[in-house]
Formats: C-alpha cells, structure tokens, sequence
C-alpha cells in the first residue's frame, strides 16, 4: 500500500503502511479519545494544556483517516456526562472545540471531509451549535469521509431519542410492521451509515464510557496505553494491523483450516 506524502521514507510508519491489507480496510473507524488529563497531570500541567495538546492528535489522525480511505471516522469529544467536570474546564472546552472547527475547516477541504456532529447538539449553547452548522453547511459537498463529532453524546441518550422518534412516528403514521432492528436503525443518529468496524480506545482504560452502544455490537475492540494527546498515524496504524489480523465472524463458527 503506497499513499504519496503519507510517511517518510524509511520511517516507521512507512514500514507499517507496507504491511497493511488494503482490501481490508475498515470502513468506518470510532474512537474513545481519552487521557488529556492524565497527559497534563504527568507533566505538571493544567488539564486544559492536554485538551490543547490532544487537538493535535485529532488533526493528525483525520487527515491519516481521509487518506487512508476510510468513510467514517467518528470520535467522542464530549459526553452528557462530562458536564459534571468543572465549570471553567467545560467552558475551556467548548471554546476549544469553536476555535478548533473554524481552523480546521481548509483542512477538511483540503482532504475532501466532510463534517458532521452527533447528539444532543440542541442542548449546547447558540455559539457552538453556529460553529457546527457553519463547518457542516460548508463542507456539506465534499465526497470524501465523513468526520462524525459525537459532541452532548451518549449510547443511551441516543437510544432513548432514537425510540422516542419512532413512538411519534408511530402515532402520527402508524406501523402496520413490527419495530426490527432495521427500523431502529433508521432512527439512530449514525443513520445510513456502516457500523464502526474498528473502535479504538486511548490511554489504556478497558471500559466502552457508553458510546455507540447500538452501534459496536461486533466491532473489532482495540486498547492501547497510548494517551491521546500523544496518538499519531504510527499508532493508528499498528490498530489497523491488530484489526487486519482477527477474524471477524460475527457469531458465527470459524472455518477449519
């Protein structure tokens, strides 16, 4: 696999990209970006220089993701649980996240992404909410990947607005079908898209932080040590080398060799 300008010759990622199956990669990729806090702790910094740092590794890993061919890469920025961090790091955040879209958007013309955000966005204040409508509008007609911000996100706020969705649908048009797995599907805010193939967890913590809980059914489950703010193309790529090397059998027997 050869993808010009992607590494440096000799390199280590070169040496990676070598190895990598490309009619095996995944399509779409989600990632838990954690340890920003605990990468400022280690260095006796306040927490906000690791979210300005982690920024960094987001740049880094979307425009590897739009050039490795990926269609969807999605990542968890924000959940409805991290309101109860303080305040101050909250609003930190949230100009972060502003000041981040409004940089990025030549880069995702750049890469041909196109920008999308997940979750109860309704919640978050006016100024925010501008910043995504203007970077989705804008790259609305791009073809390439799509890059999925699951922002006010969490599995089970969105199962409950994905079943609450389909009670109205049903009082207003009626079902004559039973409610499947399909029809939830529809109604999820991942609508139309595949599956994550790849879920990708930072800074070595084993647990899913309810993301994408409908979605990673049979996702392939990937945890490295590595805290975000230090994740790059190197380390994407040793998860992609881990996801080639499974079998993916969705439940069903492994064929006998």
């Amino acid at each position: 696999m050869e993808l010009k300008g992607f590494a440096e010759p000799g390199s280590q990622e070169a040496g990676l990209l070598k190895l990598i199956d490309r009619n095996r990669m995944p399509k779409h990729v989600a990632v838990i970006m954690d340890g920003n806090g605990r990468w400022a702790g280690m260095r006796k910094l306040p927490r906000v220089a690791g979210h300005r740092a982690g920024i960094e590794s987001v740049r880094d890993i979307v425009e590897s993701s739009a050039k490795l061919g990926f269609q969807v890469l999605t990542l968890y920025a924000f959940s409805t649980e991290n309101w109860k961090r303080p305040r101050r790091e909250v609003h930190t955040l949230m100009n972060l996240l502003k000041e981040h879209i409004r940089l990025e958007l030549d880069n995702f013309h750049k890469n041909n992404v196109r920008f999308q955000a997940i979750g109860r966005i309704q919640e978050l204040e006016e100024s925010v909410r501008s910043e995504l409508h203007t970077a989705m509008q804008t790259t609305g007609n791009n073809s390439g990947m799509l890059l999925n911000v699951a922002l006010n996100y969490s599995g089970r706020a969105e199962l409950v607005d994905t079943f609450n969705r389909l009670l109205r649908e049903c009082r207003v048009n009626g079902h004559k079908h039973p409610i499947d797995e399909e029809l939830i599907s529809r109604h999820l805010y991942t609508s139309g898209l595949p599956d994550p193939d790849l879920l990708i967890r930072t800074s070595g913590e084993i647990r899913i932080s309810n993301f994408l809980l409908w979605q990673i059914a049979y996702s392939e489950i990937y945890i490295t040590q590595t805290l975000w703010p230090d994740f790059r193309r190197k380390h994407l790529l040793e998860a992609i080398l881990e996801y080639q090397r499974r079998n993916r059998r969705y439940g069903g027997i492994e064929p006998s060799g």
